[in-house]
């Protein structure tokens, strides 16, 4: 049976955090001279001189209000790969525990593996870029603290079965984090109604994709709050920059602005896809519920240099398990689009 008290390593749950200025104050005042910040502020650039709210309140309950998941159940980080890395250091003894991936997948779950010692056992996707349940089971020991799973996936661009995942979430005693990072571009729902009946389960989604802002650095971990307690708990102080929460606050004003620019974005990818399709080099595009594509072409190699030659960078994964022979290519604009398609058609297969 799952226990977050189980779960969680002895150092951490002893741990006294860290007690921040605006720890100590909550609420409204007139004077702060509590947190040693330069009371004059930047002679270039003025409000930006005080710390921001380490715990992002007002941004939580404006994405709690567009998530339908209450601010107590959110998680804010410096990007996804914050809050990667802070469930390692939260649920996985380094040296002891030990990770599932599902390769081909998004790398920076083994990377950040291994910064914390943490053994990273592989249970490669079947060829269709399915779970393969068979394999996943038994990887799984008394030592196995997180799965994860992509999806969609990166860089394959398909959404996993969710009963599949359902099955693991109900059998599993660790933690089953889904990374929803392209979830808005498909057409399938996400598990954040799920987290009600699954004390196991994290969903982490970003503001980098659907939203665009990629640059602001800001992602999301949804789970239970005794989890979310724990990850505020140890996370730095003010891991979110006052710009960022401030920018990002404006930006979930417009909701159907987004929603239309996703829907634009999933029209352009279907045409890309297609013209893909009818190009000597190019032997098969995979479906997706991503702003990518997955392309098998002849001489992938070659083709990625050509293109950097034009001065078009797309990703060369041919070198990835499942995916050799493939390039990703992001979903651009209508007309970079346009130059990649004319690109491609002048290599010499």
């Amino acid at each position: 049976m799952f226990s977050i008290e189980g779960l969680l390593r002895e150092n951490i749950r002893q741990l006294i955090p860290y007690s921040s200025a605006r720890d100590d104050f909550n609420g409204e005042a007139r004077v702060f001279l509590d947190a040693n910040e330069n009371s004059l502020g930047s002679p270039l650039i003025k409000w930006y001189n005080r710390y921001p709210d380490p715990y992002q309140w007002k941004l939580k309950k404006a994405i709690s209000e567009i998530k339908g998941i209450s601010p107590e159940g959110i998680f804010l980080g410096n990007g996804s790969d914050e809050c990667i890395d802070l469930l390692y250091r939260a649920f996985c003894n380094p040296g002891k525990d030990n990770i599932i991936i599902n390769p081909p997948t998004y790398g920076m779950y083994e990377v950040s593996a291994k910064i914390n010692d943490v053994d990273t056992r592989r249970s490669s996707l079947h060829p269709d870029f399915q779970l393969d349940m068979g394999r996943l089971e038994n990887c799984i020991d008394r030592h196995t603290k997180l799965v994860w799973i992509c999806s969609p996936n990166n860089p394959t661009g398909n959404s996993m079965i969710r009963e599949d995942i359902e099955i693991l979430l109900n059998n599993f005693d660790g933690l089953v984090v889904i990374d929803e990072a392209y979830i808005n571009f498909s057409p399938h729902p996400s598990f954040l109604q799920e987290l009600e009946h699954y004390p196991n389960l994290v969903v982490l989604q970003t503001m980098s994709k659907a939203w665009g802002l990629a640059g602001l650095r800001l992602g999301m971990a949804f789970a239970d709050k005794s989890i979310i307690h724990i990850l505020n708990k140890i996370k730095p102080p003010y891991n979110i920059s006052q710009a960022t929460q401030e920018l990002v606050l404006k930006a979930l004003g417009e909701v159907e602005g987004v929603n239309n620019m996703i829907r634009a974005l999933v029209n352009l990818r279907e045409e890309l896809a297609k013209s893909l399709k009818s190009l000597k080099p190019v032997q098969k595009v995979y479906p997706s519920d991503a702003n990518f594509l997955l392309v098998k072409v002849n001489k992938a190699q070659d083709l990625y240099h050509y293109l950097l030659s034009t001065g078009i960078v797309i990703r060369d994964r041919s070198r990835v398990e499942l995916c050799e022979g493939c390039l990703r290519i992001t979903v651009g604009t209508e007309q970079e689009n346009k130059e990649l398609i004319k690109a491609v058609q002048g290599f010499s297969v």
